[in-house]
C-alpha cells in the first residue's frame, strides 16, 4: 500500500469522505466539517501526480486532528488564527510523512539529495523543503536523533560513527 493509499484508508476509518474536485486553481485542498454532515476532504482534481495528493491529503487530515471551528464560514475568524491552524495542519503532516525518522530511512536507503528523498518518501521536492524549514524554525539548525544528526539549514545529514 502507497502512502495515498494509506492516508485514504485512515480518512476512511476515521469516517472523513475524500473526494476529488474541481476548485478553483489556488486552492489544492479543502477539509469541511459541519458537526451534521460526514466530514469532507476535497482535492483539488488538477492534481496529478501521486505525491502531489498525498501532500494535500496529508495536510487536509491535519486539519481533521488539530484544528478547531469553522475556518471558512466563521467572519469573526481572524487571519491570525487561521494561520496558526494552517501552521499547525502542515507541521502534523510534516511528521507524518517527513518524520526525522523517515528522513533518517531515506539517508540509509542511499538518498544522496533532496529529489532522492523527496521521490523516496513519495512527496513532492517543494513539502519536503518546507518540512525542512519548518524543522529549521523548531528546532534550529539541526538535531541530533540516535548517530544521526540532521541538519535542516543547508538540509543534510551525517552518521557519527563511534
Amino acid at each position: 500500500m502507497n502512502k495515498l493509499e494509506e492516508l485514504e484508508n485512515e480518512a476512511f476509518k476515521s469516517r472523513i469522505n475524500v473526494q476529488r474536485a474541481e476548485l478553483p486553481e489556488s486552492i489544492s485542498g479543502l477539509y469541511y466539517d459541519d458537526g451534521t454532515n460526514q466530514p469532507l476532504i476535497a482535492l483539488n482534481e488538477c492534481l496529478k501526480t501521486k505525491s502531489e495528493q498525498t501532500c494535500v491529503l496529508a495536510e487536509e487530515l491535519g486539519h481533521y486532528y488539530t484544528s478547531c471551528g469553522n475556518l471558512l464560514t466563521d467572519p469573526s475568524v481572524s487571519k491570525a488564527i487561521i494561520q496558526k491552524q494552517e501552521t499547525k495542519a502542515k507541521r502534523w503532516a510534516f511528521s507524518r510523512l517527513v518524520s526525522l525518522k523517515n528522513i533518517i530511512k531515506a539517508y540509509e536507503a542511499g538518498c544522496n539529495n533532496l529529489y532522492e528523498m523527496a521521490e523516496y518518501l513519495s512527496v513532492t521536492q517543494d513539502f519536503l523543503e518546507k518540512a525542512f524549514a519548518s524543522y529549521n524554525s523548531i528546532y534550529g539548525k539541526y538535531k541530533k536523533r540516535g548517530n544521526y544528526i540532521i541538519y535542516f539549514d543547508p538540509p543534510g545529514i551525517f552518521k557519527n560513527i563511534k
